[in-house]
């Protein structure tokens, strides 16, 4: 389990894979708020925990992957809310015919929203904690200050100027992006990266080399 307790929305956004105005629609909706609120009116802090990344990392591999409407996920979201106080983040889920299916924790029967004949796929949250937990330690390798910077010491990639707290040259991102590699899958190549790393690095690129940038 991750020691850091508490997670701003931006960090957050980078491990989940939610966009910074996905994760604030889901909070100012009540489908997902931060797990700790503190503050007078509760809205001066305002912070992620694990389980809320596990939750949403679930929601946003549901949406993504499966296919599933956020008005299907909602539904699920108001039956499940009755019977566990984190489902999103504990139980066993599965998906079938666009639908999300889950364990009932009484009976040990697997329970939709609809009946139908299709068998459900199993959704192992236990993965999704796993997951998240591997994208947490990635994001605290390196210091947030690094983010979205270049820098150039001795030794490290022969002097090349490389993206702050890594070993990756800003003309390998380079390569990449010529060779037709979009922002998000150059950081499935280099997955220590941000978006926000990558166009920091092309950016540069683009000033040190202009011939290269039309």
């Amino acid at each position: 389990m991750s020691d850091l307790l508490g997670f701003t929305i931006d960090q957050t956004s980078r491990i989940t894979g939610l966009s910074v105005r996905q994760l604030r629609y889901w909070d100012r909706t009540a489908f997902f708020p931060p797990g700790f609120m503190g503050g007078e009116d509760r809205s001066v802090i305002r912070l992620y925990t694990f389980r809320d990344l596990v939750g949403l990392r679930a929601l946003s591999e549901l949406r993504k992957t499966h296919g599933i409407s956020l008005q299907e996920l909602r539904k699920t979201a108001s039956g499940l809310a009755e019977r566990h106080d984190s489902p999103w983040a504990s139980l066993t889920l599965y998906v079938a015919g666009m639908r999300v299916f889950f364990d009932d924790p009484e009976s040990g029967v697997v329970l939709a929203g609809r009946p139908g004949s299709q068998s459900a796929m199993r959704f192992e949250l236990k993965r999704v904690a796993s997951d998240t937990q591997a994208a947490v330690d990635q994001l605290r390798s390196r210091n947030l200050d690094q983010i979205g910077k270049i820098g150039q010491k001795r030794n490290v990639a022969h002097n090349a100027p490389v993206v702050a707290g890594t070993r990756i040259p800003t003309a390998a991102i380079w390569d990449l992006y010529q060779g037709g590699f979009s922002n998000d899958a150059i950081v499935r190549e280099y997955p220590s990266l941000t978006v926000s790393d990558v166009r920091v690095a092309l950016s540069f690129e683009r000033t040190q080399h202009p011939k290269k940038a039309g």
